[in-house]
């Protein structure tokens, strides 16, 4: 047996829940912060951006959002801390902080 992935919470018992904690329902990553697991944080420095987008597309976990042509702060609730955004800007606007 398992649990629908709107019904895991901190209560939820481990013997409902699927082996490896596997979720076979599709769109529901929005629903779980996995951001909690980063030890690494990136910072953006706005002087330095130059509004490029190349970070964008780097990102595996989709966390730089983008409006009207413009990136936004990114999505912390869902970024783990990777550094490749860092890694990929020409311009060094994304540093990697310990914590935050």
């Amino acid at each position: 047996m398992s649990v629908k992935a709107e019904d895991i919470n901190e209560k939820s018992k481990w013997q409902d829940m699927t082996e490896g904690l596997q979720i076979y329902e599709p769109a529901t990553s929005r629903q779980f912060h996995t951001g909690e697991w980063r030890t690494q944080t990136p910072v953006l420095d706005e002087k330095k951006c130059r509004q490029c987008l190349l970070c964008v597309p780097y990102c595996p976990d989709s966390c730089i959002p983008v409006e009207n042509n413009k990136r936004q702060e990114f999505d912390y609730d869902h970024c783990k801390g990777c550094g490749i955004c860092a890694k990929a800007c020409p311009f060094g606007a994304i540093s990697m902080q310990e914590g935050k």
